[in-house]
Formats: structure tokens, sequence, C-alpha cells
């Protein structure tokens, strides 16, 4: 099993990074073959909304999101983190979500599957308060993506009250969970 982790947070070695790493350690210790992508590592723009996609229906701009396009069509499943900014997922990572409008348009109107291969999805997310419904728009966004990219949203783990770098590490439940969900993601058959 391939497992695809993509960390949607500006600050490496932050709390979603942490949180992801450690979902894919358990992923690993089940088997499983894990990658991680940094999306802001990554050199690509927001969607364009062009009028034309390609015939296959990828996208017709030519940036690092192909790595991310090629990461996922191979992944039998993903694990997606991204802390939460103003109520809603970081702007790197609604960046990328924002560029499958291609392969929306090609499952919705052209009635073309981008992504064949059904995937399993998983949601990490953390975010400075208490609060959490703050979790909800970000997890409505990326239940979305996840039907528009051919993969159900199996997992999810949210932490709240964390904000500063690496304090999710002073919450060795949220810490032990990530671990667990990388376990069950490892162990599931799309």
């Amino acid at each position: 099993m391939f497992i695809l982790g993509i960390n949607g947070s500006p600050r490496a070695g932050g709390n979603s990074d942490l949180l992801l790493d450690e979902a894919l350690r358990g992923a690993a210790s089940c088997g499983a073959r894990t990658e991680k992508i940094v999306l802001n590592a990554l050199r690509y723009g927001p969607c364009q909304e062009c009028a034309k996609i390609n015939d296959d229906g990828s996208c017709v701009v030519q940036d690092d999101m192909q790595v991310v396009y090629a990461g996922i069509r191979e992944a039998d499943a993903l694990i997606l983190a991204s802390p939460i900014f103003f109520g809603s997922l970081s702007a790197q990572t609604k960046m990328m979500i924002d560029r499958f409008q291609c392969a929306w348009i090609a499952r919705r109107i052209l009635k073309r599957e981008i992504f064949s291969t059904r995937k399993t999805c998983a949601f990490i997310s953390v975010q400075a308060s208490s609060r959490r419904d703050f979790f909800d728009n970000a997890k409505a966004i990326v239940k979305n993506w996840c039907m528009t990219i051919n993969a159900h949203y199996e997992e999810e783990l949210f932490c709240p009250g964390v904000d500063g770098k690496g304090s999710v590490r002073a919450h060795p439940d949220c810490v032990r969970e990530a671990h667990e969900l990388g376990r069950r993601l490892a162990s599931m058959r799309v």
C-alpha cells in the first residue's frame, strides 16, 4: 500500500507537519510505503479557471502541481494535513484544492475520471482555539475535494488548542491518535 501525505502548513516542523509525520510513521510500521509532499516547498499558482482543460481532463498549467497530481494518481490512500487559519484551510492547502477544478470539470461535465482508482483519505488539522466548530468549514472543503479525486473521506483527527510551533508534543493523545490513524489507513483495503 502506498500512502501519500500532503502537508499544507507554511511552517516546517510545525504541528500539522509533526502530526503528519507521526501518521506516516504509523502507516510505515504496518508495511505501507509512504511519501510526503510539502506544499510550501512547491512552486505553483492558484487556479486560473481556464476556459479549456486538456483532452484527458488534466490541468493545462505546467508547474509543480504536476507532482501532486502524479502522487495522488499513484497513492492508495492520502493524508492531508493543514492548520486552521481564520476558520478555514491554510492558503497553500486551499490553493492546491482549487487546482483540482480540472478534475471536477472532467468528472462532472466531461464524464471522465482523472483519478480512476478509488482511494481512502484522512484529514489532520490543528488550530489555536478550543472551538471544535472551527474545523467544520475546512472539513467540508476537504470532503468535497475527496469526492472530486475519487477518494472516500475515511478518517479525521482534529486537535484544538494547539498554537505554538511544536506545541502538539504537549498533547500526547493527538500524537498517539495520529500514529494510530496511519496504522488504520495502512490496514484498509480500498
